[in-house]
C-alpha cells in the first residue's frame, strides 16, 4: 500500500503541530519549512483552511486521498454527525487502535508491526493496516511476538487508562475495543466539521 514517506519534521512544522508524535526540529523551528518560513505571513483563505485541516488529518493517520475520501462517503452515509463518523472510522482502524493500545511509538510504526503480521484479531492473524476493527474485537500481539523489544519498549509506561473506549487485558498483551470512541475522547487537533464543509463543497 502506498504512504507518505518523505520528511516527517517538514510536515509538522508547516502544520505548527507534532503530529507524527515528538519532534526535536518542530521544538527548534516552530514555524514553517523553507527559506522564508519564519517571515511568511499567515494568511489563507478559507478554502486554503479546509484544504489544511483535511490533511492534517490523513497525515496524522497516515491515510492516502482515496482511501480518506472513502471513509469520508461512508461517514456521510450513516445517521449522525459525519465528522464526528469520520474520526470514529479513523480511530476504529487496526494500525491506530495499535498505537492507542501503547504497543507502538508511532502510528507508522504500528502500521509495521500490522503488516509484519505480529498482530492478531480475536487470534486471527490480519496484517492489513486499514482494517476496521468492531466493538467486542480483541487485538493483541501475536504469541511468538511477545517478546519483540519494540514492543517492550513502547509498553515501558505507557498509561492504558488513557482511552476509555479500550479495555487493555496484560494476559494476552492487547486490548478489547469496547466501543467507538466520543469525540471529547479523541485527542487530536482536528477540526473534522472544516473537512465535511470541504467535501461538501
Amino acid at each position: 500500500m502506498a504512504r507518505y514517506i518523505g520528511p516527517k519534521s517538514r510536515i509538522a512544522r508547516r502544520f505548527g503541530e507534532a503530529i507524527f508524535g515528538p519532534d526535536k526540529v518542530l521544538s527548534k523551528k516552530n514555524y514553517a519549512p523553507g527559506q522564508h518560513g519564519n517571515n511568511r505571513r499567515k494568511k489563507s483563505s478559507e478554502y486554503g483552511l479546509m484544504l489544511a485541516e483535511k490533511q492534517k488529518a490523513k497525515y496524522t493517520y497516515g491515510v492516502l486521498e482515496r482511501q480518506f475520501r472513502n471513509l469520508f462517503e461512508k461517514a456521510s452515509t450513516k445517521s449522525g454527525v459525519t465528522g464526528e463518523i469520520l474520526l470514529q472510522f479513523l480511530e476504529a482502524r487496526l494500525d491506530n487502535v495499535v498505537f492507542r493500545l501503547g504497543l507502538a511509538p508511532t502510528r507508522a510504526a504500528a502500521r509495521q508491526l500490522v503488516s509484519h503480521k505480529h498482530i492478531v484479531v480475536d487470534g486471527q492473524v490480519v496484517n492489513i493496516p486499514s482494517y476496521s476493527v468492531k466493538p467486542g474485537q480483541v487485538v493483541s500481539v501475536r504469541e511468538k511476538s511477545k517478546s519483540l523489544e519494540v514492543i517492550d519498549a513502547a509498553l515501558a509506561g505507557f498509561n492504558h487508562s488513557k482511552y476509555p473506549w479500550i479495555e487493555w487485558d496484560e494476559n494476552v498483551k492487547g486490548g478489547k475495543f469496547l466501543h467507538m470512541p466520543e469525540r471529547a475522547d479523541i485527542p487530536e487537533n482536528i477540526k473534522e466539521q472544516m473537512i465535511v464543509e470541504l467535501y461538501s463543497k
